[in-house]
């Protein structure tokens, strides 16, 4: 018989954590990950049919199955990905629900400071901003400023929406002489994007906007007629495919041409959204 002392295993000790498994106290739990680009692929098929319900489902399923597969990374970008969903269909409640999840989410992944953590402050700021906490979101936006001022390689596409939701909110309240910098800024770096001439289109409406909010629309007027005219020259011309992200661009400029009155323009992008809707 072989006397020799053999040392103990964990297993050989340890209390398993139920009676259904053999994973002991104390133990990490296996992370199974979720396939986030996958997910992301879905949710823009859902996006490109306005078919908000059945995005609303999947996201909320796969955050179930990130929770359920102890993964916390997973989890982040579903709740970001819920945030912006909300957003876009007006449901408070339940945006900032998901905003104080991702926030706490961050804080137990130990994100706070990367150019993770800096994204989610941009997408529950933009939520912020968009249900009138204006003075929430500005913090948020520049507390991502800043991490993206300490981090190299920040994507253009991020920074330039930054500055933009910077700029948006600075409007909302009332600090014009700090807005209008930050929409050049989000101007020059979506430059340097692939297909940016959209989000620049966005801006220069914007732009329009908080011309027309600071002086009025008579004592503005060529600035804002102007700013109007290189947003339809950019919708255009850009080399941006004609896809589901046009249309909805699309959509969001049309209100703004008719309220200018370039019915043309709002008819010509209506319609280009519209086809692309019916063949997705």
């Amino acid at each position: 018989m072989d006397n020799e002392r053999k040392p103990l295993e964990k297993e050989d000790y340890a209390e398993p954590a139920c009676v259904l498994c053999d994973r002991p106290y104390g133990a990490e739990p296996e992370v199974k990950p979720v396939p986030q680009m996958r997910i992301i692929r879905k949710m823009d098929e859902y996006m490109s049919r306005k078919d908000y319900a059945g995005a609303e489902r999947h996201l909320l399923y796969w955050l179930e199955e990130a929770r359920l597969g102890h993964d916390e990374r997973g989890m982040l970008m579903l709740c970001n990905e819920l945030v912006g969903h909300y957003r876009k269909t007006g449901s408070k409640e339940s945006a900032f629900k998901y905003a104080a999840m991702a926030k706490d989410l961050l804080e137990r992944l130990d994100f706070d400071g990367t150019i993770s953590s800096g994204t989610t402050y941009i997408n529950i700021g933009t939520a912020f901003n968009a249900f009138g906490e204006n003075a929430e979101a500005i913090k948020l936006f520049e507390k991502a400023e800043a991490i993206y001022a300490s981090s190299e390689n920040v994507r253009p596409d991020l920074l330039g929406g930054l500055y933009n939701n910077m700029a948006l909110t600075y409007v909302a309240l009332g600090e014009f002489e700090k807005a209008y910098p930050m929409y050049e800024k989000a101007l020059d770096t979506m430059k340097k994007v692939d297909g940016g001439e959209l989000e620049q289109a966005i801006t220069y409406l914007n732009m329009a906007n908080a011309v027309e909010a600071e002086k009025g629309l008579d004592a503005g007027e060529s600035v804002i007629f102007d700013y109007v005219d290189r947003a339809c020259d950019l919708l255009k011309n850009t080399s941006a495919p004609r896809d589901g992200y046009y249309a909805f661009v699309c959509e969001k400029c049309v209100p703004t041409f008719s309220y200018y009155g370039y019915f043309t323009a709002a008819e010509e992008f209506s319609e280009a959204a519209r086809r692309i809707y019916e063949r997705s």
